[in-house]
């Protein structure tokens, strides 16, 4: 007698999670009277067509990846002692890349835990979770996170557009402490971030290792970061010895929380509000130059059908930031859309490059850092991309 529901594969469906992919999509299962009655969230087991067993998942019969794979096995336990388990194996990994409490603890299936996304602030943890099966986990979540990590203050950042597509209100509340204001230690330099207000967690844990490398070439340089945020590029620029650093974004919040910070950590910076691309424009008609350009736009493909309209902007985007690069400079583009691949969107940089007369050479192409595993079964989750070309 088996402890979990089980739901099937149709025939001849599901080669990649027959493979090891943890994702099986509606599609692909045969969705009969029994499997559509069950609640989103539901833990089943799923079976091949041919009898075989691919493990424990959860299931939601109204969404397009209606199965993710929590265990390898069948009739596994989810509880309090599958958590602890799973944070404790993402903790140690992390403990052995970071000195300071400051990363992505939890990366969804990268680490195991489909639908769940936890950054560390130190002490204080934001909580995001996008799909229905981990929302019903989460009393044993934050049981597991007090037991592993006891942490002050615990924020559920619940409130992605994802989530309307598993049927899932969006809401922003504390599960334990207060939401506050907290800082995060990062390259040398402390800045402040709002995890209950700023976007995503408040704060871009994957341009860690991309950030590092810009100061490197920031010593005595002047440097524009284009869609700063709360300043994360200017102020590693400007701890490095940036001759100057400008930062441009069009949120007053963000920008006051970048201020701040460099003032706390006594850097010269200067942030400006504004439509960034029409600033870009301007600055372009001036022929204003800046030795380190950084360009990190919002995700401009946020679905397939968005690719060639998002493909024209980053085009867009890298021309402009190319116009306003000295020669011999470098420029930092970036993308945080999964649904453009690392191709085109090199493709697409590099003919904005061209089209604004300039001619450049790659000497970076990256990812996200290590606090953002990638399941080897799911390359499309490496969502990030960050390009740097040295200009001429």
């Amino acid at each position: 007698m088996t402890r979990h529901p089980t739901i099937r594969l149709r025939p001849r469906e599901g080669r990649r999670v027959r493979s090891g992919a943890p994702w099986a999509f509606s599609n692909e299962i045969t969705m009969d009277g029994p499997a559509k009655a069950l609640a989103a969230g539901s833990i089943v087991n799923l079976r091949g067509d041919d009898g075989r067993e691919l493990g424990t998942f959860y299931f939601n019969p109204r969404s397009l990846i209606a199965a993710r794979r929590l265990d390898h096995a069948v009739d596994a336990t989810i509880d309090t002692e599958f958590f602890v388990a799973r944070i404790s194996r993402a903790l140690a990994i992390r403990g052995a890349l970071y000195e300071r409490p400051f990363y992505r603890l939890v990366n969804a299936e990268g680490d195991g835990l489909p639908g769940l996304v936890l950054d560390r602030f130190g002490d204080f943890l934001v909580v995001q979770i996008t799909t229905a099966g981990m929302e019903s986990l989460l009393t044993p979540l934050v049981e597991a996170i007090e037991r592993v990590l006891a942490p002050v203050a615990i924020l559920a950042r619940n409130d992605t557009a994802t989530r309307s597509l598993e049927g899932l209100e969006s809401y922003v509340r504390p599960l334990k402490g207060e939401a506050q204001r907290t800082v995060v230690e990062e390259n040398g330099v402390r800045y402040f971030v709002d995890p209950a207000k700023g976007q995503k967690t408040g704060w871009y844990f994957d341009q860690h290792e991309n950030r590092a490398f810009l100061a490197r070439l920031a010593e005595n340089a002047t440097v524009l970061d284009a869609f700063t945020f709360t300043g994360g590029f200017a102020l590693a620029a400007a701890k490095a010895g940036a001759r100057e650093a400008v930062g441009l974004d069009s949120s007053a919040g963000a920008l006051t929380l970048a201020e701040e910070s460099a003032a706390a950590n006594r850097l010269s910076a200067k942030f400006v509000r504004c439509d960034v691309l029409e600033e870009l424009e301007r600055l372009a008609g001036e022929e204003q130059k800046f030795d380190v350009v950084v360009a990190d736009p919002p995700p401009f493909v946020r679905s397939r059908k968005d690719l060639e309209p998002g493909a024209k902007a980053y085009r867009k985007v890298a021309r402009l930031a190319a116009r306003v690069t000295a020669d011999k400079g470098f420029v930092l583009l970036a993308s945080c859309s999964h649904n453009i691949s690392m191709e085109r969107f090199q493709l697409e940089c590099a003919t904005g490059i061209a089209r604004a007369d300039r001619h450049a050479t790659l000497i970076r192409a990256a990812g996200a850092g290590p606090d953002h595993p990638v399941h080897p079964f799911l390359p499309e989750s490496a969502y990030l991309k960050t390009l740097v070309f040295a200009i001429s």
